[in-house]
């Protein structure tokens, strides 16, 4: 600090490399998983349902508490808050890269989950703290932004030869050095910002998740137990009573945990389903890409990481053209154009299969990234241009928590499509063969439960054609998976059209969106279309 009390601009510099590098980790954590799948798989004789979840674990925590995470920053100070965050993402890293079971590594995801949701909300906050003035701030919001999506574009990328190299668990080691410096760095630099008086909606806490929990746990183990289990019929009832008094919990209270009134708004509502159904789509894909190209093209985990560089660098050639086109043509076109983009990619990814050869398949993967880059910004400035500025730090944890939300329910919802699928076929082909009915369920079983057939950790006994038969089984899964998103964002894509082409009905006000705040309380505040640019800046950081 400087002797004025002003933060120097050392100061600064060392407070927005915390923030960003903290960012980073838990971005790239959310993703640089995937390549190392398979290799849990064999190490751990994890199935496709157990590594369904070493994927939710992570997502579905960090989704049911992103926006408590951001009301305990309020009440007990952003820095606290954030330092605690970042101490148990670490600490579940650490945790993560010790595990010698699956359910070990899905409790420390967990807790990585805790922590990222914890750290999220406050970095932004703490961000806006920092930068006072509008001109530093709107860039240090640009770069804060810039390596998030960094994060989330490169993990795929420098995940396969990491597990490559040093193993799976490197993954997670990575963070645990990263995390150290960064608590480090932010008892020095990151100022204390004074806690507020903020209610906590604990039922709608508690209502949310146990609802989600109780619906992926059905969707997950449904496929594997039967759908007449009665453990996942009683999840899914459950999660649907859950549910429905969440919602109306939370239509009810003065300050809602999610704020459901966002959705009166056609072009905000069309927005924040664009940007659900991306995630639900794409990451539900990206869950199994891995799988396939390690497990049944037998590429190595350099290789499939190394594939995924074309659409990582599309996804950063869009990001300015998407805000270019919202700024031109309104946010509808570009998240429309990407919905219809991602759902043509997914499309033809399906129709390659074992034989497939890199070279044929590439232009799914440069149109499944120029999808998603066209889709991420103009979702959020539909958000900033709807929404009255005082309610904006709202609907923007309402965004991050949808698009978590539609990852943990894409990878629940196409898992349950693929193992269902790959149970069928490979019943059918292990008939076709002539095994006993009993071993058949068996083999079966073995199958969609552990991941040894498929790749590297082959079981020595099973004979070639049993484990052709299953390699083919579960790439007819995948293609079916693949097929009912590329469906799902077509749909999304046609009723995001109608809802965001009603542009000029009336912006959202803060007493529209909420009614804990005061009907005048943006009263001559611009918004909606035509706010100013710098009023959308302001918007951004509350």
């Amino acid at each position: 600090m400087g002797e004025t009390g002003v933060p120097s601009a050392r100061h600064k510099r060392l407070a927005l490399v915390t923030l960003c590098v903290t960012m980073f980790m838990s971005m790239l954590d959310n993703v640089i998983v995937g390549n190392a799948l398979p290799r849990i798989g064999q190490d751990l004789q994890a199935g496709i349902t157990g590594l369904q979840w070493v994927a939710e674990g992570y997502s579905l925590v960090y989704a049911a508490l992103l926006l408590t995470g951001g009301t305990l920053g309020d009440r007990f100070g952003r820095t606290r808050v954030f330092r605690l965050g970042l101490g148990l993402f670490t600490a579940g890293s650490a945790a993560a890269g010790l595990a010698g079971t699956t359910g070990w590594l899905i409790a420390a995801r967990m807790l990585q989950g805790v922590g990222a949701a914890l750290l999220t909300p406050g970095s932004l906050a703490i961000l806006r703290h920092v930068f006072t003035d509008e001109r530093e701030r709107a860039r240090a919001i640009g770069l804060w932004s810039g390596v998030s999506a960094l994060g989330l574009s490169v993990g795929p990328v420098i995940g396969g030869p990491m597990v490559e190299t040093f193993g799976w668990s490197s993954v997670f080691w990575i963070n645990v050095p990263i995390g150290l410096g960064g608590l480090l760095l932010a008892g020095r630099v990151l100022p204390a910002i004074a806690p507020r008086a903020r209610r906590i909606d604990l039922a709608g806490l508690a209502l949310s998740a146990a609802g989600l929990g109780g619906l992926v746990y059905a969707l997950v183990e449904g496929p594997s137990r039967g759908w007449s289990d009665g453990l996942v019929l009683g999840c899914a009832g459950a999660a649907v009573l859950l549910l429905t008094a969440f919602v109306l919990l939370e239509l009810r209270i003065p300050e809602p945990m999610l704020d459901l009134r966002l959705f009166r708004d056609g072009v905000l509502g069309g927005a924040l389903l664009g940007g659900f159904m991306i995630s639900f789509g794409m990451f539900g894909a990206l869950f199994f890409l891995p799988l396939l190209m390690q497990g049944v093209l037998d590429w190595s985990p350099t290789a499939a990481g190394l594939a995924g560089l074309p659409m990582t660098a599309t996804i950063v050639v869009a990001g300015p053209i998407s805000a270019r086109l919202a700024g031109r043509h309104g946010p509808g076109l570009p998240v429309v154009l990407g919905l219809a983009l991602c759902a043509a990619g997914l499309g033809g990814l399906s129709c390659y299969g074992q034989d497939a050869r890199y070279p044929a398949y590439v232009w799914t993967l440069l149109t499944l990234g120029l999808g998603m880059g066209l889709t991420f910004a103009p979702v959020s400035i539909a958000v900033l241009q709807r929404v009255a500025p005082a309610r904006t730090g709202m609907a923007s944890a309402t965004v991050n928590t949808l698009r978590e939300l539609g990852g943990v329910i894409g990878i629940a919802v196409l898992g349950a499509v693929l193992t269902h699928r790959m149970t069928e076929s490979l019943t059918g082909s292990l008939t076709r063969l002539g095994l006993p009915d009993g071993t058949v369920g068996q083999v079966t079983d073995s199958a969609t439960g552990s991941l040894s057939g498929l790749g590297g950790g082959r079981a020595v006994d099973a004979p070639l054609p049993v484990l052709t038969a299953v390699e083919g089984a579960f790439t007819d899964g995948v293609q079916l998976a693949l097929r009912c998103g590329s469906g799902a964002l077509a749909v999304t894509a046609v009723v995001v059209a109608v809802l965001m082409r009603s542009v000029g009905s009336t912006p959202l006000t803060a007493g529209a969106t909420g009614p804990g705040a005061g009907p005048s309380a943006d009263a001559g505040t611009p918004v909606g279309p035509t706010a100013r640019p710098e009023t959308l800046v302001d918007a951004r950081t509350e």
